[in-house]
């Protein structure tokens, strides 16, 4: 049973991921600001992360520098990131600090959102 972390301020977004991967049987768990984020990260195991860039108090892009310098609790967690921002700068950024991947939210309908999942945890050493 894989065990996903979403990290997204949005409550909406964030409830929506929640249910929908609930729904096909995984393990969730939620944070709605980077430092609650990083502290999850630390204490627990995640197979997958689902990381915004843009969050409260930390952002994603400095979560990903964290992890680099403290890795998390699971040192191989693949992390995906989840945002609106095209940036390439901010993209390329992301890759080099280690994240598997990137997902548009606002570009992925439901169906789009869980086979994306399922094709990052089918790689999960």
């Amino acid at each position: 049973m894989a065990k996903i972390l979403i990290v997204e301020d949005d409550q909406f977004l964030r409830e929506f991921y929640q249910e929908l991967l609930t729904e096909e049987g995984y393990l969730i768990d939620a944070a709605a600001d980077g430092e609650v984020a990083l502290s999850k990260l630390k204490d627990n195991e995640y197979d997958l992360v689902l990381l915004d860039i843009m969050l409260p108090k930390k952002d994603g892009v400095q979560i990903l520098r964290d992890l680099k310098a403290t890795p998390a609790k699971k040192a191989n967690v693949t992390i995906v990131v989840l945002t609106n921002l095209g940036q390439d700068a901010v993209i390329k950024e992301c890759f080099d600090l280690g994240a598997e991947g990137y997902l548009i939210k606002s570009a992925m309908n439901p169906d789009q959102v869980l086979q994306e999942v399922k094709s990052y945890l089918q790689k999960t050493p």
